[in-house]
């Protein structure tokens, strides 16, 4: 619980009364490795937060995988825009390696919201700052070469390399799994 404290408080910190409420509505959750947490289609019932193990964010297009993005230790997870709209997910979300979570309901989440504005705030700044990483990304995904996107990965998260597989890795960068394999081999950092 203290790391989910640590990351909820980077969003902004939050009072005691509002914090207690908060915290006390998660509850701890397990899936295997492969495990489907939620398919395309389901409405996300959940917010996630990753005690441990790798998750990805991925569609189908043409029997092709996409992967959007990765959760790991120490950041949430789920479909959020299923979650906060409450509309089907065009997402699949999967566990790459065996995880520990903590969930919230989304009756929980929405009753919280509803009688603490803090938390509404709270949420609202989350989401803010998770849309400025992901319109960097897709700045990224659209002007960068593939050497600079996979420069970029490496800088911003060096730690990946050992957590997914290359395969997924090439699909979020939007690069043929060859071209990545080759740049492992020749790009120092």
């Amino acid at each position: 619980m203290e790391l989910l404290r640590k990351t909820a408080f980077s969003i902004m910190p939050l009072p005691d009364k509002e914090w207690a409420e908060l915290s006390a509505c998660w509850t701890p959750v397990t899936f295997k490795r492969k495990d489907m947490i939620t398919a395309a289609g389901e409405v996300e019932k959940y917010i996630y937060f990753v005690e441990e193990g790798v998750q990805r964010l991925f569609s189908l297009e043409d029997d092709r995988e996409v992967t959007i993005l990765f959760s790991y230790t120490g950041s949430f997870s789920g479909v959020m825009d299923s979650f906060q709209l409450q509309r089907p997910s065009p997402w699949y979300l999967e566990a790459l390696t065996p995880s520990r979570m903590l969930r919230l309901s989304w009756t929980d989440f929405d009753g919280l919201t509803r009688q603490y504005p803090l938390l509404d705030r709270w949420v609202r700044l989350g989401s803010v700052a998770a849309l400025g990483g992901i319109l960097e990304r897709h700045k990224e995904i659209l002007s960068y070469s593939a050497e600079q996107k996979f420069r970029t990965l490496l800088t911003r998260s060096p730690h990946v390399l050992q957590l997914i597989p290359q395969k997924y890795l090439a699909s979020y960068l939007g690069i043929d799994p060859a071209t990545f394999s080759k740049l492992l081999k020749s790009v120092k950092l």
